[in-house]
This record gives C-alpha cells, structure tokens and sequence, in this order.
C-alpha cells in the first residue's frame, strides 16, 4: 500500500525555514521551489547506519542507496512528527528521534525535476526488525560509518544527491557528541 501521493503539498520556507506557502510536491520539484524536508539517520547500537536502497519506482534516485529515510512534513505537521511518521511508513518502525541539525542544498536530477531543500536532520537508535514497504524500499542493511565513508569515495554513483552531501555532516556531529 502506498503512503504518499506524489500530488500531496508540501511546505515552501525561506533560506531561515520560515513557510512562504504550500505547493504540491511535483510542482515544487519542478520549479526547484525551495521547501521543508527532513532526513532521518538511523544507528543501531554497534554504531552502524541503516541505509535504504530506494524503490525503482520513486520518481526519482530510484534504486539508489541512502539513509533511513527522508520526505517531507505536511502543511500542519511538525516536521519531527513527520519524520516519525515517514519512518514506520517506509520501514515499520518507530524510534526516539533526536534534531541533530540542519542544511540546505540543490540537486538537479536527469528526470528536470530538483530537490531543493531546507533539510532538518534527526538521528535516533534502532536495534529491532526493520519491515520496509516494497513501494518505497528495494533493500536495506546496516554498515560501519568507515565502509560507508569508503563507498562513497568508490561508487559516489550508488547513492542519492543528498546522501552525499549530508554524511560528512553526520560524520561531523557524531565526533563532537
């Protein structure tokens, strides 16, 4: 069963995060409207990162590896509500998030569509059975930060746009906790 409508609106912010407005989803990713997102990294207790292997039928970075997930809040919606909620949507879990920071970025995508995103970042410790939704998730498997750290430098062209660009910060505010 799918969870999310590709026609859904989604939160338009300012480079501070404050909301400008709402548009549909595709629309925003059409125009490269920036909007409100999150990204939620995911550490069992080994210190080791769930990534995700993107459905090939999202619209777009279909089949690539990420982190645990990532989405949008609805209009209303508190974006760690969100985050949450997207979490045992895509997964079928639910763990105790933490705000850890936040980004912006742009990434253009051979489809004409871009994300252009004010990204809130949470981490959370998971240990449990993970049950992801074949709609939005190929594959999934947990792996020490060095090896992905490796990959990335090897096979950059396995891994989403944002994925790239947010571990280091992950990698950042890990050392300093």
């Amino acid at each position: 069963m799918s969870f999310y409508d590709p026609a859904h609106e989604i939160i338009l912010v300012n480079e501070l995060d404050e909301q400008t407005g709402t548009a549909e989803k595709m629309e925003a990713h059409h125009k490269a409207l920036l909007h409100r997102a999150f990204s939620v990294f995911i550490f069992n207790t080994k210190g080791e990162m769930l990534l995700q292997q993107r459905a090939l039928s999202k619209y777009h970075s279909a089949g690539l590896w990420t982190n645990a997930c990532c989405s949008h809040p609805r209009p209303g919606e508190e974006t760690i509500h969100g985050a949450k909620r997207r979490l045992k949507e895509e997964l079928g879990f639910t763990a105790e998030l933490k705000k850890a920071f936040d980004f912006t970025y742009s990434a253009s995508f051979d489809n004409g569509l871009t994300e252009n995103e004010f990204d809130h970042v949470f981490t959370g410790i998971y240990d449990g059975p993970v049950e992801p939704n074949p709609e939005e998730v190929m594959d999934y498997n947990y792996k020490p930060m060095e090896k992905i750290k490796e990959a990335l430098i090897t096979n950059p062209q396995l891994y989403t746009a944002w994925f790239i660009i947010a571990f280091p910060k992950i990698e950042e505010y890990l050392a300093k906790r």
